[in-house]
């Protein structure tokens, strides 16, 4: 049970929280623009520091101990593949979000499209994302803290349920006050705080008298045991099926999953705060952005962050619960953490690791609250139900529409906790529908480079994934590595078949969009205007001996941006490698990926320079 002191530290920090959303109220009832932008005047700190707590949810840490508890610390490949994604939204799409000057991910349809298909498509994401997909999200991170509630605190599921709603309907609160600024500095105080709670947790866990140390640690579980493994076990015996090493075995998959972790997934796969290109609260981050600069430094701190700051702790504890609670079932091993922290926590410190999980909690849910109401108001109530043309003037429009805003808000709170209890059952659905973005990647990072996009080729990549999957899945009984690359390689035919056979977007909407965003890439006529020979066989690509009659600034070189991507990607894991190492006391592999870093942050440095993205 809880102390005094500790019930008093939760009150402190929850009382900070609306206290923090009170201070930013007025500020984000100007506009639209102040209430989910923050008026576009944020420090690359806060909204990177944003970003890296809202994909710290509760469940985070009880996700990465079960699987190191069941794969071991390579298990984490998982998501660590996503990286490759991460940098390229970085260095590719980050200057370009906030260059566009849209207000929300789904607003960039209708500058980039042109037609009724746009329009549809625009409305049909509004209420998709904002709603739907939003709904199932903030029900699963509900449903992680009934279960950390339950027990660290020994509740009923229906105590439990109501205590989340509590912390809901707070986060709610402060959320429909504050806007986007007062969920981005709460968020910067619940990181500190969250990742405070799980160091602290780690050492407390690692130094006790069951554990003793890392050396014992190791000793425990077999110095030599594949679990300490930071690369998987390639299966090469041909089989399609991922396996997964028992609690003292490695992480085993065939190179194909593999290679469709590492290679594929990132850029092919549609996930909701991984979308390829960027999309989503990462995409609202970057155009809250003071600058493109900061938008660029925001995005890389953030990837920096997550992969390499945020893992360890929980990698820790994870390992540490193998020993801790041998007895824990497959289903149950995520449980070891909380079971954990109950146990080694000694008194003011369990109220501040409760915070810790609270602070995670509601860093996501303020964030999915916010960037869900930006689309079903700007989106689909200011788009398409009352425009800006019903109001007198332009002030009148905006207070409305924040009023709005802040009723969507407190709307979504309402429907997610009604979804809430019966999560369980739409879990399912859940798989089925990260399954079915399989393919739609492409088309959103090749609509920034390629003016032949349109419209009708993101429908295609859209709808295709949901037929092919169920097809191949429960039609044909395929595996789920050959389902997954059948379902891209589908899904990518179908958008380009489409792409040719249907209009392109409109000319005056591809020069608007162009002269706003400025990308390099496949711009042809839209670049260079009417002189340019469009019938060229290069129509696609920029001409050696002309400059861009359209383009207002000098463009980044692809192949320096390109050299970038690959030295950070290369820079974050060697971070990552050397930070386990040193706390394994593997001094000479730590020394060694130590200097892979180095060289990789000589290269970034060299490259970047010679691009024009921080100027």
């Amino acid at each position: 049970m809880l102390a005094t002191i500790d019930w008093v530290i939760i009150a402190a920090y929850l009382l900070l929280s609306l206290i923090i959303g009170l201070y930013f109220r007025e500020r984000a009832s100007k506009s639209l623009t102040d209430f989910f932008l923050g008026g576009r005047n944020m420090s690359w700190w806060v909204a990177g520091m944003s970003m890296v707590a809202t994909t710290f949810a509760a469940d985070t840490p009880l996700a990465v101990t079960e699987l190191v508890a069941q794969k071991g610390i390579s298990g984490n490949w998982l998501w660590w593949s996503f990286l490759f994604g991460g940098m390229l939204t970085t260095f590719f799409f980050a200057r370009l979000w906030r260059r566009s000057g849209v207000l929300t991910e789904v607003e960039l349809i209708e500058l980039r499209y042109s037609g009724m298909e746009a329009s549809f498509l625009r409305g049909f994401k509004a209420v998709y994302l904002g709603l739907f997909m939003n709904v199932i999200i903030l029900g699963w991170v509900n449903v992680a803290l009934v279960s950390i509630l339950q027990v660290f605190l020994d509740l009923s599921h229906e105590q439990a349920l109501l205590y989340t709603a509590g912390a809901m309907l707070l986060t709610a609160i402060y959320s429909s006050i504050s806007g986007l600024w007062g969920v981005a500095i709460t968020d910067v105080v619940q990181f500190v705080i969250a990742m405070l709670g799980t160091v602290l947790l780690a050492v407390f866990v690692i130094d006790s008298p069951q554990i003793g140390g890392i050396s014992g640690l190791q000793a425990k579980l077999g110095s030599n045991s594949p679990i300490f493994d930071f690369f998987p076990t390639i299966n090469t015996s041909g089989s399609l099926a991922q396996t997964a090493g028992s609690a003292a075995g490695a992480f085993t998959i065939t190179l194909g999953a593999f290679l469709s972790y590492v290679g594929v997934q990132w850029w092919a796969s549609w996930y909701p705060g991984g979308e390829p290109g960027g999309g989503g609260y990462v995409a609202q981050r970057m155009m809250s952005a003071k600058s493109e600069k900061h938008a660029i430094y925001a995005t890389l701190f953030f990837q920096i962050a997550h992969y390499c700051l945020r893992p360890w702790p929980w990698i820790l504890v994870g390992l540490a619960t193998l020993v801790l609670y041998p007895g824990l079932s497959m289903e149950d091993k995520k449980l070891g953490y909380v079971m954990a922290m109950k146990d080694f926590l000694p008194v003011g410190f369990k109220g501040m690791l409760l915070v810790a999980f609270l602070a995670a909690y509601m860093s996501t849910i303020a964030t999915q609250l916010n960037w869900g109401a930006s689309y079903l108001v700007n989106d689909l109530y200011r788009r398409f139900v009352k425009p800006d043309i019903e109001f007198d003037n332009e002030d009148k429009a905006q207070k409305h529409y924040v009023m709005m805003s802040k009723v969507a808000t407190i709307v979504l709170m309402a429907v997610a906790m009604g979804v809430t209890p019966f999560i369980n059952s739409i879990s399912g659905a859940w798989g089925v529908l990260m399954s079915c973005g399989a393919g739609l990647g492409l088309v959103l990072i090749l609509r920034w480079y390629w003016w032949r996009i349109n419209a009708w080729s993101e429908i295609a990549a859209t709808v295709t994934p949901f037929i092919v999957f169920f097809v191949c899945k429960f039609g044909l009984g395929m595996e789920e590595t050959m389902t997954y690359f059948t379902t891209v390689g589908i899904t990518t035919i179908s958008w380009l078949v489409v792409t040719f056979i249907t209009p392109p977007t409109e000319t005056a909407t591809l020069e608007r969009f162009y002269e706003k965003v400025q990308p390099e890439g496949a711009w042809g006529r839209i670049a260079y205007g009417d002189s340019y020979i469009f019938e060229n066989r290069a129509a696609d690509v920029f001409p050696f001996n002309g400059e861009p009659k359209r383009r207002r600034s000098k463009p980044a070189n692809m192949f320096n941006l390109f050299v970038c991507w690959i030295s950070a990607v290369c820079m974050t894991y060697s971070i990552l490698f050397m930070t386990g190492k040193c706390i394994f006391a593997q001094w000479t592999p730590a020394l060694m990926w130590g200097g892979a870093a180095l060289v990789s942050f000589i290269i970034l440095r060299v490259f970047i320079s010679r691009t024009n993205i921080l100027s």
